[in-house]
């Protein structure tokens, strides 16, 4: 991204006013897998943020950081840190696909043709009298 990208835009990585705040006050504690960069205020560590590697979608932030990020964990988050055991009916995590190809749409919905299926007999519909 040039630079006046970075001056002009919020939505991927930092804004030039964020980046230079971050390198004022600001002090790294760490980074995840996805490359988002964590970061404490130097002189209140309870003011936490992170610039994200990409879209600024808190979605991409994993679950350990996302409990440092509200306070709710004071220790930063290391790679040795663990969830419990994953289920076998859970889906690994995905960003917020809203706006994109991958958004859900529901049967009957505009972008799918608009067509809903036939009501079943347990249905009548409502008509005034």
């Amino acid at each position: 991204m040039g630079f006046l990208g970075r001056i002009f835009t919020w939505w991927n990585g930092a804004t030039i006013g964020t980046a230079l705040f971050t390198r004022r006050h600001g002090r790294e504690v760490g980074r995840d897998d996805m490359g988002n960069v964590y970061f404490e205020h130097r002189k209140d560590p309870r003011r936490r943020w992170v610039i994200y590697s990409g879209s600024n979608d808190s979605s991409r932030t994993p679950p350990q950081w996302q409990g440092w990020l509200r306070g709710q964990i004071d220790g930063v988050p290391s790679a040795a840190d663990s969830l419990p055991p994953r289920r076998a009916f859970e889906k690994p995590g995905q960003p917020n696909l809203s706006g994109t190809g991958e958004t859900f749409r529901p049967a009957g919905s505009l972008s799918r043709g608009g067509k809903r299926a036939a009501a079943t007999g347990d249905y009548q519909a409502w008509t005034p009298d």
